[in-house]
């Protein structure tokens, strides 16, 4: 068992290396995250790159859920986290987050 005061010692580091966040303002609640999402962002495009997907159209659903993505890493990826790792690649202009008539989806650049 840690003292209060060591647990927030690592918390705080943690959230200093974009693998801890927040969720209320009286930090009682946290989400601990094992890649941050410029991390998963990298592994989608790399995926994307390396089978030749750029300027493709996909769903959330079948990123995370497709047979074409069973094998890599990000398969079965939380929405939420999927979200944040596309919106770090929006950032970096390497994708667009777009709302398709049954959901969203993404466009690769």
């Amino acid at each position: 068992k840690l003292p209060l005061e060591s647990i927030q010692v690592v918390l705080e580091e943690l959230r200093k290396n974009g693998n801890l966040e927040w969720l209320d303002k009286n930090k009682t609640s946290f989400l601990i995250m094992w890649r941050r999402p410029e991390e998963w962002g990298k592994l989608i495009y790399q995926w994307v790159s390396k089978n030749g997907l750029t300027n493709s159209v996909f769903t959330l659903y079948e990123l995370v859920s497709g047979d074409d993505t069973a094998n890599e890493e990000f398969h079965g990826l939380d929405e939420a986290m999927l979200l944040r790792a596309l919106q770090a690649l929006q950032q970096e202009h390497k994708a667009e987050i777009i709302t398709l008539d049954d959901g969203r989806g993404v466009k690769f650049f």
